[in-house]
């Protein structure tokens, strides 16, 4: 049925054994071209060269090729694997390829290799997964040669005079556009110009951005770094001695620092030896939220162009930065998770920010993490990583712990600044005003007061997470999941954080008709709310998902807290990652409970992670930090170790506990996923891929569990299931895996259930 429906040959996707023919050794006069398809099929395909081809071109063609093939009724452009001499299926069923559209590989043979391994571990299709390394342009076919994003004025020049005389910016932008024709970025910050004031032009429509090719010299190696204006401390110093003793040489640095210790002067210090010694450094930060104040500092020190690629960019913005990071031009590609995978032409270091965060992990499709293949293309690089947190994850301080990696410590903050004061707030019988104790408010008044800073943290978007109806007990309940709806009061709207589902407000239960409806427990928005009634004379500054959606919305409001001034900043875990506040003295925690009693046995650690990383937002400069945590349960023994302790303690205690009952770091978990329209289907199938392994365990193979009704058994109108295969040994749960694999594809359920894995899960969920 595939060979009709695909007029191509399938064949096997290569498995462990078997790796990519990455090299120049396979070229045939007489060749067949095997290309990987973004296809979910496991499988790689097999093509006739095109028939224009001459026999010189053919011998030229090598692996990262984009290669534009029939595939069923559409074109796809796949990526060149290989070449062979000969098929498994009859010449006659086989297809030509339309085109070859490069000249040279988009993809470099250790890249190629790089995914095919990520693929091969994170049990996902290899045509998919090379798909994630090439910006989307590349995907449509568009040319991959090296260009820039430029300024140029349009034609539009007929102003009167003094039309930009409140306008000083633009009128140097128009002026030096006017004397150089065009600029880019680089050169128009250079001479004061920001962004924000071409794009005022470009409304205005005097100015427009357009791609040049860059000129062969742009793409040459920095010029030597010159001495950054700062003396590292002693332990900082250390660090930066540690990792660069041994540059062109692959090993794993974990820098536990904590909060405010110094941690990106380190990354700025290594970045400086690295521009000097003509290498790239490739920096991974968890949050689009984080690049914008990360670019900035490092374009304060660092002599170089920065790639910065994110979601958050356009295709022809990300298309750009992919392009300098390839040939060289940028000496620092700075991204989130996907940026792992860009190319580096002269890569010498890999720095990952903030390590812990489960934002590396991507949550669907090619569930990879990106800190892990990070550490992969490190080793097969052979150039140093630091992997940097204030709250490393219990798998990085167990291999830092058991001598894997090098275990280098920042134990003092940066400067004068103190530690925070961390108090336990017992809300047991308060009375509380939209969820603030009035200790907390009173707390607040007196930071405000002496012209400092707050910051409220609640780990929860929107206004209520609950509308209840008090007349009936009815609950809004999002149709399509096992979830309650969010109201979100500024919208006026009822909104399922799983799906996306959105309806009305209701001004009566639609049950009972009862006007009576009450919103239980706060959000942020309603936080933002309520402080802006308590506190009238002080801006409220809300940060999460609901107000940074907007383009460049996230560093606008960072900008306002740093401009000073008494504020009081509400947000979500947005606010937890590695932003520097240095007017904040307070901060309150409403809510953290959850975390002490949450079913996924990675939620101790997380709530750890968490209380630490926001409470080492206040006193990271000269003034003193205080910390309230309030809580229903200020006796619990993991509440009170982690205040009085710290994490390091905290964190050694939960390796113990995961020892004992043989969870990560020492064992190894995959979870196997199915959803459907029907809940039977997706145990079925599941049932069925269980029983692959017998009832009673073999030692070489996992244990499994369930299959069992995930924690939101419906979501988005499927009912999902899930096994939960754990192992000892790496090798033991990725042949089960392959098994798994093999006898779902042709499972018949497959064709009314979808199935994933996830390999080392982060979210049992």
């Amino acid at each position: 049925m595939r060979r009709a429906l695909l007029h191509c040959a399938a064949l096997p996707w290569p498995r462990r054994r078997q790796r990519l023919a990455v090299t120049a050794s396979n070229r045939f006069i007489r060749v067949l071209l095997r290309v990987a398809i973004p296809s979910p099929l496991r499988q790689l395909f097999d093509y006739l060269p095109p028939a224009e081809l001459a026999p010189e071109q053919l011998r030229a063609l090598v692996p990262g090729l984009r290669v534009r093939v029939p595939f069923g009724k559409r074109e796809v452009i796949g990526l060149l694997t290989g070449c062979v001499d000969d098929s498994d299926v009859p010449a006659g069923q086989l297809k030509p390829a339309i085109a070859i559209l490069d000249t040279e590989p988009v993809l470099s043979g250790a890249l190629l290799a790089l995914v095919q391994w990520a693929a091969e571990y994170y049990q996902h299709p290899l045509g998919e997964a090379l798909q994630q390394a090439l910006p989307v342009l590349l995907r449509k076919g568009e040319p991959a040669g090296a260009s820039e994003l430029r300024w140029r004025l349009t034609g539009g020049l007929g102003l009167p005079e003094g039309a930009l005389r409140r306008s000083p910016r633009q009128a140097a932008a128009l002026a030096l556009l006017h004397a150089t024709g065009t600029a880019n970025d680089a050169q128009l910050e250079a001479a004061g110009i920001k962004r924000e004031h071409l794009r005022a032009l470009e409304a205005k429509g005097l100015a427009e951005r357009f791609e040049a090719p860059i000129d062969a010299g742009s793409s040459a190696p920095p010029a030597p770094c010159s001495p950054p204006p700062f003396t590292p401390s002693a332990e900082q110093q250390q660090a930066i001695a540690a990792v660069l003793e041994r540059p062109d040489h692959f090993r794993c640095h974990l820098l536990e620092g904590v909060t405010g210790s110094g941690k990106t002067e380190v990354y700025l210090q290594l970045i400086g030896a690295m521009l000097q010694r003509g290498r790239q450094t490739l920096v991974l930060v968890p949050e689009i939220g984080l690049t914008p104040q990360t670019l900035a500092r490092f374009q304060q020190r660092l002599p170089t162009r920065i790639a910065v690629l994110h979601s958050g960019l356009n295709d022809t913005e990300r298309l750009h930065a992919w392009r300098q990071a390839r040939n060289g031009g940028a000496g620092v590609i700075l991204g989130t998770r996907s940026a792992v995978l860009a190319e580096c032409d002269r890569l010498g270091l890999i720095i990952i920010d903030e390590e812990h965060d489960a934002s590396y992990k991507q949550q669907d499709g090619f569930r990879y993490n990106a800190r892990d293949v990070a550490i992969k293309r490190a080793a097969a690089a052979g150039v140093p990583i630091l992997l940097g947190s204030a709250t490393p994850s219990l798998e990085s301080l167990h291999n830092a712990l058991s001598g894997r990696y090098a275990h280098l410590r920042l134990h003092a903050r940066a400067g004068a600044a103190a530690t925070p004061r961390i108090e336990l707030l017992d809300i047991r019988r308060a009375p509380l005003t939209d969820g603030l104790a009035p200790a907390v408010l009173s707390a607040l008044r007196e930071t405000l007061a002496r012209g400092e800073q707050a910051l409220v943290f609640l780990n929860r978007r929107g206004f209520s997470p609950t509308l209840l109806c008090h007349g009936c007990g009815w609950i809004a309940q999002c149709r399509h999941c096992d979830a309650r709806l969010t109201v979100h009061m500024g919208e006026h709207r009822l909104l399922c954080h799983h799906c996306g589902h959105a309806q009305p407000l209701p001004r009566h239960c639609p049950q009972c008709h009862s006007a009576q409806l009450e919103f239980r427990g706060p959000g942020t928005e309603r936080l933002d709310n309520a402080l802006q009634q308590l506190l009238p004379d002080y801006p409220i500054i809300r940060i999460d998902r609901d107000t940074t959606s907007r383009k460049h919305a996230m560093q606008d409001l960072v900008r306002d807290v740093h401009e000073g001034g008494p504020c009081v900043l509400v947000g979500t875990q947005m606010l937890a990652k590695g932003h520097h506040f240095p007017d904040v003295t307070l901060v309150v925690m409403v809510d953290i409970d959850g975390g002490l009693f949450s079913a996924d046995f990675r939620g101790p650690e997380r709530m750890g992670q968490v209380l630490t990383q926001v409470a080492g937002r206040a006193g990271r400069a000269q003034k003193p930090g205080r910390v309230l945590i309030q809580t229903h349960y200020p006796d619990h023994p993991l509440m009170t170790s982690l205040t009085r302790d710290g994490y390091d303690p905290f964190a050694r205690g939960l390796l113990d506990e995961r020892r004992q009952s043989g969870m990560p770091p020492f064992g190894h978990l995959a979870l196997v996923r199915a959803d459907a329209r029907v809940s039977a289907d997706a145990e079925d199938l599941l049932a069925d891929l269980r029983a692959l392994f017998g009832d009673s365990p073999r030692a070489d193979a996992p244990r499994c569990f369930g299959p069992l009704p995930a924690p939101m058994a419906r979501r988005a109108g499927m009912f999902r299931a899930q096994l939960l295969l754990h192992a000892q040994q790496r090798s033991q749960l990725h042949r089960a895996l392959d098994l798994i694999c093999r006898h779902a594809e042709r499972h018949p359920l497959a064709r009314r259930a979808k199935w994933s894995v996830d390999v080392d899960p982060i979210d049992l969920s």
